[in-house]
């Protein structure tokens, strides 16, 4: 089954997000998403009280390394890896900066392994390293990840599948209730053709819009490279976003 073939499962007729522009719930060359995708139509819960005054993040909890992975889980030395710092932007639909929106990012370690339990891959893990990290935007909607490189690695939703290297997004709203989910990739990378949740995205543009930008301007000499990756929440520049499971 390839991403373009037709299937005959009946798909929800509700959803919050554009099909046209970010992935199906049902995207059957990615075999996690037959079981998870929805088989009834979707009832929609009414708005509440608590989804514009829920819990949020004070800006009071970012502690200085929070958005550095190498740093923030540190034991006994650096992780090992290739050090990169990826600089964006927050937009709204109208491309105006989102300024104090919570961004969390995880990640595999540069072996190609999580910190889960789940995740039983024969690569070793970095008692330096957790891939997990967290930032606000600043006034011009900004935000920075200093991290390490991901590594690809094997999983098995098909024979001799494996990830291409990416970093997870995640951006909250006005409270934990309102969340958006993403994943960025790097530029070059041959494992993009070959994977189907990169492939599930139904638009060419929007594929290219969640390959990250190489900036040798962001690149800190003898350190670490630089990478830009914008995050736009809505109009025809819109980041692809996973809707929520």
């Amino acid at each position: 089954m390839t991403a373009d073939q037709p299937t005959d499962r009946p798909r929800p007729r509700l959803r919050t997000l554009d099909p046209a522009v970010h992935p199906a719930y049902l995207h059957e060359a990615y075999t996690s998403s037959v079981k998870r995708a929805p088989h009834e139509l979707l009832i929609p819960l009414p708005h509440t009280l608590a989804d514009d005054t829920g819990p949020v993040f004070g800006v009071g909890r970012i502690q200085p390394d929070d958005n550095d992975t190498t740093r923030n889980a540190r034991v006994n030395g650096e992780p090992l890896g290739e050090r990169i710092i990826v600089r964006g932007r927050l937009l709204d639909s109208s491309g105006q900066p989102v300024r104090g929106a919570l961004i969390e990012t995880w990640q595999a370690n540069a072996a190609g392994r999580y910190v889960h339990t789940r995740d039983q891959h024969a690569a070793p893990l970095d008692p330096n390293f957790t891939g997990t990290a967290r930032m606000l935007t600043d006034e011009d909607g900004e935000y920075q990840l200093v991290s390490i490189k991901p590594g690809a690695y094997p999983w098995r939703n098909h024979p001799n599948a494996w990830r291409p290297a990416h970093i997870h997004f995640s951006v909250f709203g006005r409270n934990f209730s309102q969340r958006l989910v993403t994943q960025m990739y790097f530029p070059g990378d041959p494992l993009l053709a070959y994977d189907p949740i990169y492939g599930g995205i139904p638009d060419e543009k929007g594929r290219r819009r969640l390959i990250s930008r190489f900036d040798l301007s962001l690149t800190q000499p003898e350190w670490a490279l630089g990478y830009r990756f914008d995050l736009v929440l809505g109009g025809d520049a819109q980041t692809p976003w996973e809707e929520a499971h």
